[in-house]
């Protein structure tokens, strides 16, 4: 971002940068993935640091991907049936383990929490809680 730095104190690059008005922290991603109209990039466990220059936030993103074919491996993907207006996102077994785990809830218990609240982890918790 700021070209280089070239051995700079990582300290003294998070002094200069809270005088600028950019707050950085780390956010503990578990997976991150990108979607792009052929396929998936997948980034498990992921390093992922957030920036705030003055309201604009900015991600980035340390690791290394894997290319999934979309929809792979439980990941959303097109709707097979015709009707799409009734389907919300198509919710990840991950998400579905997360939530059992969560809460000691079935698995298809976790995946109506989720169903029922738009795919939202936390919501999906708070209700089977």
């Amino acid at each position: 971002m700021f070209g280089g730095g070239g051995g700079m104190n990582p300290r003294k690059m998070k002094q200069m940068m809270k005088q600028m008005g950019i707050d950085v922290e780390e956010v503990d991603a578990e997976e991150v993935i990108i979607r792009t109209e052929e396929f998936d990039l997948v980034f498990e466990d992921a390093q992922v640091t957030k920036m705030d220059a003055r309201g604009q936030e900015t991600y980035q993103i340390v690791g290394t991907p894997e290319e999934r074919e979309r929809g792979e491996g439980g990941s959303a993907g097109a709707v097979e049936s015709g009707d799409t207006e009734d389907a919300g996102p198509e919710i990840p077994d991950s998400d579905v383990q997360i939530v059992v785990d969560q809460t000691g809830a079935s698995p298809e218990d976790a995946r109506q929490a989720l169903e029922d609240n738009d795919g939202d982890l936390a919501a999906a918790v708070s209700q089977l809680q």
